[in-house]
């Protein structure tokens, strides 16, 4: 189905309003990828892992869909942390981690009172919470984390270990399953977290690693090192830009691949517009969870 085709199918029919509320909730999350520019792909990643996850442990549709929204959602808080801390390329200091660690109850807050917020909280503000009480913000133990939060902390988890950044290379997929399979019963779940482990040789799971949407694998800045997300709509010729340095790439002649134009535009790189194309199909693909 084309982008055309799915864009329609999502705006008419039963559920109109719904679908439109969701799709404005999504575009929020933009708002933090486009602060960080070494976390390209994550909410998409963490969202098909979260329903990868969701569906190995057999649960209803209406839930799974509800598990990849609000997976995709969960770092919404992000958005009051300072751009100093969001982007420092060094370690972050007791004081900066301390600030990061209010984004799942400052993104509680942004979700406050709408209509669909209820798809997402448990997501939002418990997804670092821990089964033997070391998580924040509350410390929780076991069976007290929400489910979907004990879903989405394991695939959070995972991608932030695969996932490169200014101050390390991401580990290894064998790497980051010995590490929560060794943290079983204390930071993961231990029964979803042996689901995920059963996971870690599968072709779905291949396709969303080191990838920013399905097909579309992670591309970095040759000058200074920052993900460059390439749209899965945008064409030959469409011109994308660094979020660090905003040097400006093109994508190439085969649909694949950027190449590096020589040229730096700041203001175009800052109007860069969130990625409808992810959004629409989101929309589309979980809409059983507004009727649920």
């Amino acid at each position: 189905m084309n982008l055309r085709d799915l864009w329609q199918r999502i705006h008419t029919g039963p559920g109109l309003p719904q679908r439109q509320l969701l799709a404005s909730l999504l575009q929020l999350a933009w708002v933090v990828e486009a602060r960080d520019p070494y976390t390209g792909g994550h909410l998409w990643r963490v969202s098909q892992l979260s329903l990868l996850l969701a569906q190995a442990a057999d649960l209803p549709p209406a839930t799974v869909a509800r598990v990849a929204i609000g997976a995709f959602l969960h770092d919404l808080g992000k958005i009051g942390v300072p751009d100093a801390i969001l982007g420092k390329r060094e370690r972050l200091t007791e004081a900066e981690y301390a600030v990061i660690k209010t984004h799942p109850e400052s993104g509680l807050r942004l979700l406050g009172q709408h209509p669909l917020a209820e798809l997402a909280r448990d997501a939002v503000l418990l997804h670092h919470e821990m089964p033997n009480g070391g998580g924040y913000p509350y410390g929780l133990h076991g069976a007290a984390i929400p489910q979907v939060a004990r879903i989405v902390g394991i695939c959070d988890a995972f991608d932030a270990m695969t996932s490169s950044r200014p101050y390390r290379t991401g580990m290894p997929v064998a790497k980051a399953m010995f590490i929560i399979k060794a943290e079983l019963g204390r930071q993961f779940d231990a029964e979803l977290g042996e689901l995920f482990l059963g996971l870690e040789h599968t072709a779905a799971l291949a396709h969303i690693v080191g990838h920013s949407d399905e097909g579309i694998p992670l591309e970095h800045c040759v000058s200074c090192g920052p993900i460059v997300v390439r749209p899965r709509e945008a064409a030959p010729g469409h011109t994308l830009y660094c979020p660090a340095c905003h040097s400006e790439y093109r994508v190439g002649s085969s649909g694949a691949g950027l190449e590096a134009t020589g040229r730096q535009d700041a203001a175009r790189a800052l109007a860069t517009p969130p990625d409808s194309g992810i959004i629409e199909r989101m929309v589309y693909q979980h809409r059983a969870a507004l009727s649920a």
